[in-house]
């Protein structure tokens, strides 16, 4: 039981013991109201770069196991629980969080008012942090001199190395069975998500993924019929060789884009984006599709929001946030696009926008036709 110290960049100090990985870390401190859903959290490459709070009260009581990942690994710079679970309790557990923390070298804090500190990001905003056993005066001096978020492109601790075929579904979990692979589908991984390239298969596309940095030409060299592009982390105006693919794609393919794509998409249409005071981060997180009047529960996991008013005449706004009004949805009809910045694959939360990759498949029967 090891003591260690969360300090946030303006000086609020929280105490607890140590999990994970002893040692320091720093990051941009954020929360996630997900009840359930920590493995995923774990492994979701959005996460990169940032200290989570989770604000459900214990976690871990379910272990952890080989099939939920969302990457190969852990992205995140750290994690924040209020009580750890020393039981892994589930017949697919293969081993217990801590354990998978200190195999995977995350760094982690415990014993933390997880309220409070929630209360405080709520309040007083996301902000750079750091965990360590280490003084938290030099606790401080570390979150102080960390890079912001802010102008960060963080896609390249995170995308493929390589290009390759992505061909599992969901398998038991599929709600309806795979169609088989009638639509090729190029997704530019700027930090995808598995379930969402599992959702394209049963969707019923065979999927190639190619690094963030590959380029229009080579994209369309591999004979998409539409280009998915994929969620990530950091600030979107920074991933400015994404932008200029983007716009070389428009109206060259169907396009569909989630997260940090969506955004992508948007400021390669010529809107802009803006960070968030605290991001939307959870399971529960209500979206109005103004095309359907009908509401959806979503997850959500990003930082940064495209400024509607920045649209351009030829894209609309098609969803918005019911809790603050930003916006969750573009389309272009000039261009054959369309996004969202929440996650309708949803791996650890609702099923409700699971439609759109039925859309996108849709798009692309209309392109071939």
């Amino acid at each position: 039981m090891t003591q260690a110290h969360l300090v946030l960049a303006d000086g609020t100090r929280f105490t607890g013991v140590a999990i994970g990985k002893v040692g320091e870390t720093v990051g941009e401190a954020v929360f996630t109201t997900g009840m359930t859903g920590y493995q995923e959290v774990l492994t979701d490459p959005s996460y990169c770069g940032q200290i989570v709070t989770m604000t459900a009260p214990q976690m871990g009581n379910t272990g952890v196991n080989d099939e939920d990942p969302e990457a190969e690994r852990p992205h995140l710079a750290g994690f924040v629980v209020h009580e750890l679970s020393p039981l892994a309790s589930n017949w697919r557990a293969t081993e217990s969080l801590n354990e998978y923390l200190v195999r995977h070298g995350i760094v982690g804090i415990a014993g933390v008012d997880t309220r409070a500190l929630t209360r405080h990001i709520r309040d007083h905003g996301a902000q750079m942090a750091a965990i360590g056993t280490s003084a938290p005066e030099a606790l401080l001096e570390l979150a102080r001199k960390a890079p912001p978020m802010t102008g960060r492109d963080l896609t390249g601790e995170v995308t493929s190395a390589e290009r390759h075929e992505w061909t599992k579904g969901n398998g038991v979990w599929t709600i309806e069975p795979p169609k088989g692979g009638q639509h090729h589908v190029v997704a530019l991984d700027l930090g995808a998500k598995q379930n969402i390239l599992r959702c394209l298969v049963d969707a019923g596309c065979r999927v190639t993924v190619v690094p963030a940095r590959t380029t229009a030409e080579e994209i369309l060299a591999l004979k998409p019929d539409g280009v998915f592009l994929s969620n990530g982390p950091g600030d979107p105006a920074a991933v400015d060789y994404a932008i200029d693919t983007t716009r070389a794609l428009l109206g060259k393919r169907p396009l569909f884009g989630i997260c940090l794509g969506h955004q992508i998409l948007a400021l390669a249409l010529g809107a802009t984006t803006y960070k968030l005071k605290f991001g939307h981060r959870g399971l529960n997180q209500p979206v109005k599709d103004l095309s359907t009047g009908k509401i959806e529960i979503t997850t959500q996991n990003h930082g940064f929001a495209v400024d509607p008013a920045s649209l351009p005449a030829e894209a609309e706004l098609t969803h918005v946030h019911l809790n603050d009004g930003t916006c969750m949805g573009i389309a272009s009809k000039q261009h054959d696009a369309f996004s969202v910045q929440y996650h309708p694959e949803a791996a650890a939360g609702p099923h409700d926008s699971r439609y759109l990759f039925e859309r996108f498949v849709q798009a692309m029967d209309r392109a071939r036709a």
